[in-house]
């Protein structure tokens, strides 16, 4: 069995693409938060493209690890050079997979936020880029305001504080920049969020604001924020991916990435010291992402929320299952049609209703083996910002909310934390306790979970959707989650 790293790389077998540019001779050009399997299928991945191609050797990522969690990263990164293995698999069982070299190092901030800070703050660096989920950006849920009083953006503003929030060590080492007089450069948001970049923007320039007004001057002034849309469905790394891994090609990898084949990424053009010629890699460069990614957050993540929570009652575990299953598949298609699609703009290039099929094709790709409870994680970060919206939208439309209601119907069920079967569910939710204890209220105070205005805003007084929602969660509490789906399909 070979260790995957440098040395390794010339006695891999011929089946697996290994870089063929010369890792050494590459230069950092990007620092990224947030070095999860999305990230490394995705922006890493064409950035290794764009290098095999022999262009942008002077972008390589510096990935840079935050949380206490980060640490598992930090060790595999270090042990491995930075290098990992991409599986890329399709509906029909054939896979494809390459070594991925584009990540030069790894920093993992607790242990050392000066270098980090020192990094981002060299005049190599030209962009800053994350995928630091959904939750991770202080926007208060009800207001969509940057929350200034959260306590992470509160500590990094303490005197003598030392950087540990994302948003403390860029705004330092953007402080930094300054006071030398570098350039400003571009903080690209890579999170499933609509208008990520404007968002990333108002979070870095309110903390700004409050550490120093004329900084933050200079960031509106210097550091564009452009918007991007990303697609790639990626589960989390198991032990059977890396026992898969070490019997096709003989190598240890202790973090691989499997993921779908299908990619997509689409990227507002606004970088204010240039970027890597991503479109020669198949990235979309546009002047407007919102099309885009109000298809992509409304169809296919509000449509994985859709999915998860009335198969996990029902039983089913992975998602390719609950797709296949023929009355779930109408299910979500009708959600698609009936709902989503009613709050679109035209998309240029994309026929919606093929785009709404091939999700459901994706979606029933075997090979990935994508889980159910991956996408029942995190709930109260991803319904208020993915369904929510859309709700709000045909309610004030006049159109049906019919099924909107049954997916938060299906999450009120699910948070009460026993399946159908009356197996356990293990809840993975920053707000855990709290959608837990709603839920388990609701068989005698049906609307208990409804009235967190922090989740849904006004919903419980609008009649259309409280009828909607207490019809489709009356048969949770009844016949149960199948049925439900069926009487909807």
């Amino acid at each position: 069995m070979t260790q995957l790293s440098n040395a390794a790389l010339s006695s891999l077998p011929p089946g697996l693409p290994v870089p063929t540019y010369d890792r050494s001779a590459l230069s950092v050009g990007i620092v990224h938060f947030g070095v999860g399997g999305f990230h490394r299928a995705h922006q890493a991945m064409y950035l290794d493209r764009l290098m095999s191609q022999g262009q942008a050797h002077d972008w390589a990522i510096l990935g840079v690890g935050v949380l206490p969690h980060d640490v598992t990263m930090k060790r595999v990164m270090d042990n491995q050079n930075s290098l990992y293995t991409l599986v890329e698999k399709a509906p029909d069982g054939t896979q494809n997979a390459r070594v991925i070299g584009s990540i030069a190092d790894y920093l993992f901030a607790p242990d050392d936020p000066k270098a980090v800070i020192e990094a981002i703050a060299d005049p190599g660096v030209r962009i800053v880029s994350m995928t630091i989920t959904e939750g991770g950006y202080c926007i208060d849920p009800v207001t969509g305001e940057v929350d200034v009083d959260h306590p992470a953006l509160r500590a990094d503003l303490a005197p003598d504080a030392v950087p540990a929030s994302v948003f403390g060590l860029v705004t330092e080492a953007l402080a930094r920049r300054r006071e030398t007089g570098l350039p400003g450069l571009t903080v690209m948001s890579c999170d499933n969020i609509q208008g990520n970049g404007d968002t990333a923007r108002a979070v870095f320039t309110a903390f700004a604001h409050l550490r120093d007004p004329d900084l933050a001057i200079w960031i509106a002034d210097n550091v564009t924020f452009p918007n991007s849309m990303v697609d790639r469905i990626t589960p989390a790394t198991t032990d059977q991916d890396r026992a898969q891994v070490a019997e096709d090609f003989g190598l240890e990898d202790a973090w691989p990435v499997v993921c779908e084949d299908f990619e997509q990424w689409v990227l507002e053009d606004d970088f204010v010291q240039g970027r890597p010629a991503w479109e020669n890699a198949g990235v979309q460069l546009v002047d407007d992402v919102e099309p885009y990614e109000l298809m992509k957050l409304r169809l296919l993540n509000a449509s994985h929320q859709a999915l998860c929570y009335p198969g996990y009652l029902a039983g089913y575990r992975l998602v390719h299952d609950v797709c296949q299953d023929q009355t779930f598949a109408r299910y979500l298609l009708a959600y698609m049609e009936q709902e989503a699609t009613p709050t679109l703009r035209p998309v240029p290039g994309v026929n919606l209703d093929a785009y709404r099929h091939q999700l459901i094709s994706r979606f029933s790709n075997a090979a990935v083996r994508d889980t159910v409870a991956r996408l029942c994680a995190e709930s109260s970060d991803r319904i208020p910002k993915w369904l929510v919206p859309v709700i709000r939208e045909n309610l004030a439309a006049g159109r049906s909310v019919r099924y909107g209601a049954a997916i938060i119907a299906t999450w009120t069920r699910y948070a009460e934390g026993i399946d159908e079967a009356g197996t356990p569910i293990d809840v993975v939710d920053r707000l855990k306790d709290q959608v837990m204890d709603v839920a388990a209220r609701t068989r005698t105070d049906p609307l208990a979970f409804l009235q967190q205005r922090d989740l849904f805003l006004d919903l419980a007084d609008q009649p259309a959707f409280v009828d909607a929602y207490l019809e489709a969660l009356g048969t949770l509490h009844g016949p149960g989650a199948a049925v439900l789906v069926t009487e909807m399909a």
